[in-house]
């Protein structure tokens, strides 16, 4: 078993019992290590120390629950091994920066950690092959797009701290914040029928310390509207990360996140250098197929 595999054997685990009292001893034992070495190997691949990270991931669970209010804060707060009220509290503003209570009146998309799935750093495809690990769907190619794609949407600029590492934190998810925004609106805008949505993140005019991003439905060339920011995705060529996921929920957030990472290593194996924006393309959703792809301008390693 390789040292990953043994770990990723505990993440499971942990996530199949994340409300009970989860004793290191018995994930290392279950990692087949002796207790100081998988502590030290944990914090390695998952860059948390174990505590810290049942911690986060009970966050983020937690996080769907809260938002039916005849579930009691307390009944959460103890399903889920808080063991109070008060630490469950404390533990939810230290990550998110307000209270659960808060959070239940005033819902506002948040940054979850996600359970890593170590596969993908160790599993390197060829183009057109697809990969399936842990429900995701995933399949690098290239393609060159002829023409330029135009979309109309809204914009917002977006701190750097607190985005990043994607699926690794916690505070408010200000893109998320934008296409909720977005989503409001959208009706106004002369789209496409049946055409795809796109979010990007870029530099524009971003005060220091922010990006822009903007979340945009396609158009036809040539449409106007004051109300509305316009973007073009240009003609070039790309690699496309396209993948799927089990609902459209865990295409946006899990399987989007596990994409960004796993491009950027397999562009650094193929000695590609990603270019400065990476346009994230939805397609229409339906209960039986959820699809997008990452697209990802590109140069050659000098």
């Amino acid at each position: 078993m390789h040292a990953w595999e043994a770990i990723q054997k505990t993440l499971d685990y942990m996530e199949e019992h994340i409300g009970e009292d989860i004793k290191i001893e018995v994930l290392a034992e279950t990692a087949s290590l002796s207790l100081f070495y998988y502590q030290r190997l944990f914090s390695r691949l998952v860059k948390k120390p174990v505590r810290e990270y049942i911690k986060l991931r009970r966050m983020a669970i937690v996080l769907e629950v809260l938002q039916n209010k005849n579930n009691r804060i307390l009944d959460i707060a103890l399903e889920y091994g808080f063991g109070s009220h008060e630490t469950f509290t404390r533990a939810f503003k230290e990550a998110y920066g307000m209270t659960p209570e808060q959070y239940r009146e005033k819902p506002v998309s948040l940054n979850r950690f996600d359970k890593p799935d170590l596969l993908l750093g160790y599993t390197l495809i060829d183009e057109g092959v697809p990969l399936i690990s842990d429900g995701l769907v995933l399949e690098m190619n290239r393609r060159t797009l002829n023409e330029p794609i135009d979309f109309m949407g809204v914009i917002g600029y977006v701190p750097i701290a607190g985005q990043i590492p994607v699926g690794e934190s916690t505070g408010v998810d200000m893109p998320g914040e934008i296409w909720r925004r977005f989503h409001k609106e959208k009706d106004r805008i002369a789209r496409i029928p049946d055409g795809r949505e796109v979010g990007v993140a870029y530099m524009g005019d971003a005060p220091e310390g922010c990006f822009t991003y903007f979340a945009g439905a396609e158009i036809e060339p040539g449409v106007a509207e004051e109300d509305f920011q316009r973007w073009q995705l240009p003609a070039r060529e790309y690699i496309i990360c396209g993948f799927e996921a089990g609902n459209f929920l865990e295409l946006v957030t899990v399987a989007l996140n596990k994409a960004i990472k796993y491009s950027g290593l397999w562009l650094e194996k193929h000695g590609l250098v990603a270019d400065v924006f990476a346009p994230e393309l939805y397609y229409s959703s339906t209960p039986e197929a959820t699809y997008m792809e990452l697209l990802i301008p590109f140069n050659k390693k000098q």
